[in-house]
């Protein structure tokens, strides 16, 4: 391997520098790198329901949405380490139970269209800020109903 300063770099290579992006921005990469791939197939992981943690922690399949997710170099340079799924639980957030929804094959056989995966990704993504703002509104309305009781209102 030849080691190359960034400057000599410059121009030759794309740099990509570590950034620090959202959950819903992350979630927003994954799904866009998956509709990229259109109708290509990718694998499933098998019964990932009946698995102990450990088991699940440790699952991964070649060409499956998680092998798409690592591959991509910005998810790899916000922090995504593997393609296993206790990895992707990590990295994205997400319970083993959400990903459960994405990419088991009781959902769609042992193959789905990588457009299928990008739209339940796109899903998470977007109950993730609108349960944000639920939490939000929630914790204000708590807020102003523990001061009203306070005050005697």
């Amino acid at each position: 391997m030849e080691h190359r300063t960034l400057a000599e770099l410059t121009g030759f290579a794309e740099v990509i520098r570590p950034q620090a992006l959202s959950r819903k921005e992350l979630l927003e990469r994954w799904a866009l790198v998956l509709e990229r791939r259109g109708d290509s197939p990718l694998r499933t992981l098998r019964e990932t329901e009946y698995k102990t943690a450990k088991e699940q922690s440790a699952l991964r399949e070649e060409n499956s949405p998680l092998t798409v997710a690592f591959e991509d170099p910005i998810l790899r340079s916000a922090g995504l380490k593997s393609d296993r799924l206790g990895e992707v639980a990590r990295f994205f957030g997400l319970s083993h139970w959400q990903l459960h929804e994405v990419i088991c094959n009781c959902h769609f056989g042992e193959t789905v269209a990588a457009r299928v995966v990008a739209a339940r990704v796109r899903r998470l993504s977007e109950r993730t800020s609108s349960f944000a703002a639920f939490a939000c509104m929630y914790a204000i309305g708590a807020g102003l109903l523990a001061g009203a009781v306070l005050l005697g209102h």
